[in-house]
């Protein structure tokens, strides 16, 4: 144990510092996709520079106009959504946003989907000519119509087809975001790894629908969405947890997000850093919010390099961490 004076001559700074793969963030906290907008829509309200990194929304080849209203509702704990990842297209963004965004002091990971992987392939390649992204984030969580609608995140052989595919058309860092469908998310994140992804982003809205039983409809639009917040963190946790042990590549945690303390539980079963997104609809502030309230937590706790909390989890055990196998404990 140190002596009073060696915890006295202690700096009083916390290094919030964190390491994804070969990108270095100043905090743990990244922005969303899909909650955050492209960014420069909060740069009036956040200093986007206190960031360690945002993720814009999903950006296709096309245009995409998205899902019919409503494509909201709210739930006990949370929020069900079915945007439809409406977005202005990957040449618009180049063009419109990311010269905005590049003034910015914070990591610009591009979200990109497709319905085909050629789809996908042709968004990286448009953003490969563009100066200042720092990664690719895949979204895999969406329908491949050249195998009848089916996700590319249920399909471990389709995952790896599409991370594969990706990787050879990026010189960036890849980043996949999962899916969390219970008893195959394990695969597809073996599947992205052995493919080629540099990290994992863990995870996707779940599944849900929200009925209104007096005139017997869908609350939404599109009939069914995704549901997200505070109540998915306990489950998402666990995933993360989970994954770290059969995964050699770095996690980000997404789900529930609020809180100091929040960002910590994830950190300590293994994630590198987090993403926050739903917080964002209740206060537009919120990341920034957290990254302050993290130092202030890590100096309460003692703690001045918040990179030690990863997979510090104690009492612990469960499956071996060593060796790793391709399968969920």
């Amino acid at each position: 144990m140190s002596s009073p004076e060696a915890v006295r001559a202690r700096p009083t700074g916390v290094d919030l510092r964190v390491q994804v793969g070969t990108l270095l963030f100043k905090n743990p906290i990244i922005a969303a996709s899909g909650t955050f907008g492209y960014g420069v829509e909060f740069a009036n309200l956040v200093d986007l520079g206190r960031l360690g990194g945002l993720a814009v929304k999903g950006l296709s080849i096309e245009p995409k106009a998205g899902n019919p209203s409503p494509r909201m509702w709210d739930t006990p704990g949370g929020m069900v959504n079915s945007i439809g990842l409406q977005n202005i297209g990957v040449r618009a963004f180049v063009s419109e946003k990311l010269p905005q965004l590049r003034q910015h002091d914070t990591h610009i990971i591009a979200n990109v989907f497709g319905q085909t992987t050629s789809e996908y392939v042709e968004v990286i390649r448009v953003l490969e000519d563009a100066e200042g992204i720092s990664a690719y984030e895949l979204n895999i969580s969406c329908p491949n119509v050249e195998h009848g609608g089916v996700e590319y995140s249920t399909d471990p052989l389709l995952t790896a087809e599409v991370v594969g595919a990706a990787r050879k058309a990026s010189r960036r860092p890849l980043w996949v975001k999962l899916s969390p469908a219970i008893g195959i998310i394990g695969l597809t994140a073996k599947a992205s790894q052995d493919a080629g992804a540099d990290a994992l982003v863990v995870a996707n809205t779940y599944p849900a629908l929200c009925v209104d039983a007096h005139n017997r409809r869908s609350r939404l639009g599109s009939t069914s969405g995704g549901l997200s917040g505070p109540a998915v963190k306990p489950i998402t946790v666990r995933l993360v947890h989970e994954l770290n042990r059969v995964i050699q590549i770095p996690i980000i945690g997404l789900g529930g997000i609020e809180s100091p303390t929040d960002v910590a539980e994830y950190m300590l079963v293994g994630a590198s850093a987090v993403e926050v997104g739903t917080a964002h609809f209740v206060d537009p502030r919120a990341s920034v919010r957290l990254v302050e309230g993290l130092e202030k937590w890590c100096r309460d706790e003692n703690l001045f390099e918040i990179s030690d909390l990863r997979g510090r989890l104690e009492g612990d055990f469960g499956c071996p961490k060593e060796p790793r196998k391709a399968t969920i404990c």
